[in-house]
């Protein structure tokens, strides 16, 4: 059965960076839409209900214009063609530069410290303390590095410019996982001056984990 195109619902949990993501986008858009809680550590995204959602049992997943969306990348990107958020250049030579930015986040800092990664490396390490070690030691060389990508966008004070962009919205999930687990970004001006103007920004304070429904 096909969702109501009427509807928009997101299938959420507070402190996933994937759905943190798609928070923003929708408060962005301006886009009213129902939350249904999928509490990740309990393993409701492994329920036979939540893995008919999305095979791959993680959060998101997005109901909108009748259709089924998972992959918050991908989502976004629909949104952004769809809604018109202006996410993304037109120009391919800079559209390339600022997916590059986003994905250096999305793709090679955010997936090895998941929950499901993190919770693995702790039951085989025996460590209690693994997850905030594992953490640390993934993100703050990606940090870092995303830093220096920084330094190729002129202006600000977001990311790419005078607007918040693909990248901001990857950022401010990662930025929320950093402060948990206590990695250093003080030194990290200009990605440090890109969070201080999305923090001024409803959209993305609406989305914060903070500010969403609890599990329970």
């Amino acid at each position: 059965m096909s969702p109501d195109k009427n509807a928009v619902t997101l299938f959420d949990f507070p402190n996933s960076s994937s759905s943190y993501r798609l928070r923003i986008a929708l408060q962005m858009a301006g886009i009213d839409y129902d939350t249904v809680l999928v509490d990740l550590p309990t393993g409701q995204q492994r329920a036979p209900e939540h893995m008919a959602r999305n095979p791959q049992g993680f959060v998101p997943v997005l109901d909108i214009d009748g259709l089924r969306l998972t992959q918050s990348m991908a989502i976004l990107r629909y949104l952004d063609t769809t809604r018109g958020l202006g996410l993304l250049p037109e120009d391919p030579v800079e559209r390339v530069k600022v997916e590059a930015l986003a994905d250096a986040i999305a793709i090679d800092i955010h997936p090895v410290c998941n929950l499901q990664v993190v919770k693995y490396a702790t039951e085989i390490s025996g460590d209690a303390e693994m997850r905030g070690k594992w953490s640390r030691h993934f993100m703050r060389p990606g940090m870092v590095a995303f830093e220096k990508m920084l330094q190729g966008f002129e202006g600000g004070p977001f990311c790419c410019g005078d607007l918040p962009m693909l990248p901001d919205i990857c950022l401010m999930p990662q930025i929320n996982n950093c402060r948990r687990w206590g990695v250093e970004l003080d030194d990290l001006t200009k990605t440090m001056q890109a969070v201080a103007a999305c923090e001024g920004v409803a959209a993305f304070q609406a989305a914060h984990p903070d500010n969403c429904p609890k599990p329970g």
